[in-house]
């Protein structure tokens, strides 16, 4: 007989921070689920916005797609 262990990150999940926006939320909420550091992604989100591409698209998309943090 074998047993699985169940073991459980505690990763937190993809949801757009009512505090700490500075548009929607999406750079915020993508830092946090990934541990990354915001002001990183805020910088990236921006200079990628001078390529080509359709970032602005994608983060249109992630607005509405990724949920609000419940209230408190």
């Amino acid at each position: 007989m074998t047993s699985t262990a169940s073991t459980s990150t505690s990763t937190p999940a993809l949801v757009r921070p009512r505090d700490d926006r500075i548009i929607a939320g999406v750079c915020s909420g993508l830092a946090r689920r990934f541990g990354w550091n915001v002001t990183t992604v805020r910088v990236l989100a921006l200079v990628s916005i001078v390529l080509p591409g359709s970032q602005l698209l994608i983060y249109a998309i992630c607005w509405a797609v990724i949920p609000n943090e419940p209230a408190a």
